[in-house]
């Protein structure tokens, strides 16, 4: 590396310049590498790499030819890869395309400009896909490398060294920061104008509309953050955390589906005391911050009453106590809700259940009908003892919870309960509903999240996709509908604090907690709460924090106007700063020139008009002229002040001459 950089030191300034902005531009694009088609990975990084050669062996950039053909080139293969060329995605392709081949023509500081612009553009799509901590950070690095590289620009004489431009650069991302600031914090957002632009059939792995074996598994070994919880109340027990998703009741032997919409239908938010839906003992209030997901439902804690107040969005509940909005959650949404741990949901009687809670696929799980004609033949016919009776016959009769169990055949329920005995949580919970239903039970599958992990540093709760479950409720006379989780009967510290899904370390973490695994939780919890931090004062600062933050400065009932106006007021504000800056500036220029246009305006009031373009020694020639001996003090006084100017060595003092001035006799 000393080799290399000691060659760069020695190439031409031109070779040096374009090969520190073939850098910052291979900065810019490595974030864009996960969202990018591979061609255009590798084509871009092709392209960097032939023109650094060409820059270190000074040799002709290509023809126009060479660089219209690439283009075409990308351009077909943005069609082929997006089938179009608009939209979010076949834009930042074709943006980072282009950016590349454009270093190919930098010929003038013209096509050098373009880069840098190009470069802003590119950096800005970075947050198309992501405004991480992480991000933002190296986004930050990759702004002041633009900005040292058009301050080079702008410095064409000699060689002056990077450190010098990088120094200027930061200074103005000083100085730009105050304004930054305060444009973020007042600039009114308003909807639609205001947010990332998101495309519609993308999103983050979460939970799915429907359960097929191997789906849960699947998020089981993702470490990523699903949402965060701030509890504003005492939180409930790690046990009783059940975050509720989608709700499955059609079953076709393999798959469960939600109901269909003709009967899955909408009902307006119950009030505490309806005999369908009732809150039990005292609620618990919570902030929730949810992860971009695509999808329109709002996990909360089961369950709340009351609609969860989510800026921006109508919310709705189902028939099934999920909580939906008018639109999929593309970015990350912050809301408070209030929820009844206990409850109590549904109608006094099974009569009044819809069949479908009972159906099963015909000719399946034969094995299955047959334990439950068993059950229902060595218990009493009672919904709560048969529950008992299958939960007993999982904590005794030998089956285990892990995450591979292998594929499942046709018979899903017959080879848990029997051959397999063994599965995770959508097997335990699939099976179990499977024998509810054989039983005559009316019986659903209920999937969320279940637990979370406390931050002890910002005090949040942090549930993760490895935190997705699957469980039960099953419908009993007099009670309603009621949560059976049959995993905590297999495995209880699952859905406890002693034996949460852990994904697989990679290297770097495994070796770390190789050597001090209490420095490796504390790094990790140090950074999600940093993280956390950052989306909830950043990317969570919304209009109504705007607003609050009115309220707090002595508005009564603000609105946009009101942030339009103090914004208004503040640049009005600041630009008189600036222009009172820069006449105390002009004020302070040059003392100097200053002494001197004080001299000729002494002058012009002896009646000798002097051009401002003459010099300190012609001025002193004039005046010896013109008023003879009486004005030799003053034309020594001037010879002093060019002295002190532009020779080499001089005793006098600008503080001096001033002095000096103050006691010559001028002449009249």
């Amino acid at each position: 590396m000393l080799t290399a950089a000691a060659r760069v030191a020695t190439l031409p300034r031109d070779s040096r310049d374009t090969l520190f902005l073939l850098a910052v531009i291979a900065w810019l694009v490595l974030p864009h590498v996960g969202y990018l088609p591979w061609w255009c990975s590798v084509f871009v990084a092709a392209v960097l790499f032939w023109r650094a050669r060409l820059a270190v062996q000074a040799r002709p950039l290509p023809g126009r030819w060479w660089v219209v053909g690439l283009l075409i080139g990308s351009l077909v293969g943005t069609w082929f890869t997006h089938r179009t060329l608009l939209g979010r995605d076949a834009g930042v392709t074709l943006i980072v395309a282009l950016l590349a081949l454009k270093t190919l023509e930098l010929r003038a500081r013209r096509d050098a400009f373009v880069v840098f612009f190009l470069g802003f553009f590119t950096m800005l799509t970075n947050f198309f896909f992501s405004q991480s901590l992480a991000v933002a950070g190296a986004m930050l690095l990759g702004l002041l490398g633009l900005l040292t590289a058009l301050v080079n620009a702008h410095m064409p004489v000699g060689r002056p060294p990077l450190l010098e431009a990088a120094r200027t650069a930061g200074w103005m991302t000083l100085l730009g920061a105050p304004v930054m600031a305060v444009l973020f914090l007042l600039f009114p957002r308003l909807a639609p104008l205001w947010g990332i632009p998101s495309d519609a059939m993308t999103g983050r792995s979460g939970l799915s509309a429907h359960m097929e074996v191997g789906a849960i598994a699947a998020l089981a070994l993702d470490d990523s953050v699903a949402l965060r919880v701030k509890f504003l109340d005492p939180p409930p027990p790690q046990r009783d955390m059940y975050f509720r998703g989608p709700v499955l009741t059609d079953f076709d032997g393999r798959e469960w589906r939600p109901l269909l919409a003709r009967l899955g239908t909408r009902f307006p938010p119950l009030r505490i005391g309806d005999p369908r839906l009732s809150g039990l003992g005292a609620p618990v209030r919570y902030e929730l911050t949810l992860e971009p997901n695509n999808r329109p439902w709002l996990l909360t804690l089961d369950v709340p009453i009351a609609p969860p107040r989510a800026p921006g969005l109508e919310v709705a509940m189902t028939s099934e106590l999920q909580w939906v909005a008018s639109r999929p959650v593309v970015d990350l949404l912050r809301y408070e809700a209030e929820s009844y741990v206990n409850f109590r949901h549904g109608p006094q009687t099974s009569a009044l259940v819809l069949p479908e809670y009972r159906q099963l696929p015909a000719g399946l799980n034969p094995r299955t009908m047959e334990l439950a004609a068993t059950l229902l033949r060595e218990n009493p016919r009672d919904a709560p003892t048969l529950v008992q009776a299958a939960l007993r016959r999982l904590r005794t009769g030998g089956y285990t919870y892990t995450l591979e169990p292998g594929v499942y055949g046709a018979h899903t329920a017959d080879e848990f309960w029997f051959d397999r005995k063994e599965g995770f949580c959508e097997h335990i919970a699939s099976a179990f509903a499977v024998l509810m239903r054989a039983m005559g039970i009316p019986a659903r599958i209920v999937t969320g999240y279940q637990g979370g992990e406390l931050n002890s540093i910002d005090g949040f709760w942090v549930v993760r996709q490895s935190d997705a479950h699957a469980w039960t409720e099953v419908f009993l006379d007099g009670r309603g509908w009621v949560r059976v989780d049959p995993t905590s009967a297999v495995a209880p510290g699952r859905t406890g604090s002693l034996q949460r899904l852990l994904p697989p370390r990679g290297v770097l973490a495994a070796a770390m907690e190789t050597v001090n695994p209490n420095l490796s939780a504390m790094m990790r919890t140090a950074w999600e709460a940093l993280n956390n931090s950052w989306n909830q004062w950043v990317l969570n600062y919304t209009q109504s924090r705007q607003l609050n933050l009115l309220r707090n400065l002595g508005f009564r009932s603000p609105g946009w106007e009101d942030l339009a106006r103090l914004l208004i007021g503040l640049i009005v504000a600041a630009a008189g700063l600036g222009a009172l800056w820069s006449w105390w500036d002009r004020r302070q220029h040059d003392p100097w020139l200053r002494l001197l246009s004080r001299a000729r305006r002494r002058l012009r009031g002896a009646g000798l008009e002097v051009d401002r373009a003459t010099p300190p020694r012609q001025i002193a020639n004039l005046v010896t002229t013109r008023f003879g001996a009486d004005a030799r003090p003053l034309a020594q006084w001037l010879l002093k002040l060019e002295a002190q100017r532009y020779a080499r060595t001089s005793e006098a003092s600008l503080s001096a001459l001033r002095r000096e001035l103050k006691h010559i006799a001028w002449p009249r």
